[in-house]
């Protein structure tokens, strides 16, 4: 149901409910002033041929134009019967010529009342005795309250037909501002981030507009970094690739190519004990080297200690590489044993975006300390790593210009976490990683 259909429904039932509601009262009214217009007009009719009479005796020929001219009277029908029950013909005159519309019969019964009929005795000059009818008769009034009716539910008509108008009029432009607010969305639904809205005279809808637009801001920033941060990652694999398949090239095929070669020479037959003792040694030289090749690649691949023994050997078997590598860089680590109890989804992309916080620091900070720490929070679970160096920081708008700190917050986000970075130049950096546990 649209919001235009809504508010000509609501207006509607409103319109119907004062038009019952002012009829009613209308009704009322009506009938109420009907009623004390009649009875007045009876009371004072009754009082002014009795107030004659006192004045001088009844005679017919002199009283019956006198009649014919109270028969004009509004609301009033007068006439005179006889002890024997005639009526004494009194001329009526015709009122109903002058009116403009008689009312409905139905207005007619709600609106008349029943009003009194009254009598008065009159004796004659010549001792006849007559009786003075008077009764209400309301016609008149009722029509000029129906007129009031018709005038005042026409009224009513016209009021509410303008307020549809103008209500369909000042929604109009309202409603066309959200249908270019539901295209506008519709298009940013498809991934056309750079869909913008325009600004509006209206200041509701031009700051529904405004946020909005800094939404699709945010999210073709966003998109734009995720490509980035895609292709990056594309550009590492296959970097990755090309110096394993090289690795593997020069260590292990030339020193599988040499151990073939003396394996080949030792078991001639003219070759000595003393040729057959310093091939065996070249060979167990050329296995250790491959064993410490092949160690070092599968620790860049995946740490086996981080499955075998836990998340806190891993780091501090991490620490001591990165300390011996490094020793002008004195490195501290807090962790408790219960962090060997998280899933391994957790101590992987934690170990990773440590080892990514190590490279940093050695990197680029040029700092002299650094501290690691990670805690495990119990109302609510949560697990909160933190790396602070003491090194020369960056300014804060340059922190998202790195790729590996995009990728440590991917890392983190894609745990339900929460990444934070606080630094000022020359005055280090603290990062701060906080992951809800089930």
């Amino acid at each position: 149901m649209s919001l235009r259909y809504q508010i000509n429904l609501r207006i509607l039932i409103s319109s119907l409910c004062i038009l019952l509601l002012g009829g009613s009262i209308a009704i009322w009214q009506a009938r109420d002033a009907v009623n004390k217009e009649v009875d007045s007009s009876i009371n004072l009719a009754v009082q002014l041929i009795t107030f004659g009479f006192a004045q001088s005796p009844f005679n017919e020929t002199d009283w019956l134009p006198q009649f014919n001219a109270l028969n004009k009277t509004r609301h009033l029908n007068i006439q005179l019967k006889t002890a024997a029950g005639d009526i004494i013909s009194v001329a009526h005159h015709n009122r109903q010529a002058s009116r403009k519309e008689t009312p409905p019969r139905w207005f007619i019964k709600l609106v008349e009342g029943r009003h009194p009929k009254a009598e008065h005795p009159i004796t004659t000059s010549g001792g006849k005795q007559l009786m003075l009818i008077v009764q209400a008769n309301p016609l008149d009034e009722i029509t000029e309250v129906w007129e009031e009716s018709i005038a005042f539910f026409g009224s009513l008509f016209l009021l509410t037909l303008f307020t549809f108008l103008a209500v369909n009029l000042a929604f109009n432009k309202a409603l066309k501002s959200i249908a270019v607010i539901v295209d506008a969305l519709k298009a940013i639904e498809t991934g056309q981030y750079s869909q913008k809205l325009p600004d509006f005279s209206i200041q509701e809808y031009d700051s529904i507009a405004k946020a909005i637009n800094h939404m699709t801001g945010e999210l073709d920033a966003s998109q734009q970094q995720n490509r980035a941060l895609t292709q990056h990652t594309l550009a590492i694999q296959e970097d990755e690739r090309q110096r394993l398949s090289q690795e593997l090239h020069d260590e292990l095929g030339q020193s599988l190519t040499a151990i073939k070669v003396m394996a080949v020479t030792a078991g001639r037959a003219q070759a000595g004990a003393l040729g057959v003792k310093q091939a065996t040694e070249s060979i167990v030289s050329i296995c250790d080297h491959l064993m410490t090749v092949v160690r070092s690649m599968m620790h860049q691949l995946h740490p086996l200690v981080l499955t075998e023994l836990g998340l806190k050997a891993t780091m501090e078997d991490l620490l001591n590489h990165w300390a011996q590598r490094n020793p002008d860089l004195k490195l501290n680590i807090a962790c408790p044993d219960e962090v060997d109890a998280l899933e391994q989804k957790i101590t992987i992309q934690i170990f990773r975006v440590v080892q990514e916080c190590l490279t940093n620091i050695v990197r680029h900070a040029e700092a002299s300390q650094a501290e690691i720490s990670l805690d495990i929070g119990h109302q609510p679970k949560t697990l909160r790593l933190q790396v602070t160096d003491n090194g020369q920081g960056c300014a804060i708008d340059r922190i998202n210009s790195g790729f590996g700190l995009l990728g440590m917050r991917e890392r983190i986000n894609s745990l339900g976490g929460k990444f934070t970075i606080t630094t000022q130049p020359q005055q280090g950096m603290s990062i701060t990683a906080t992951i809800p546990l089930s």
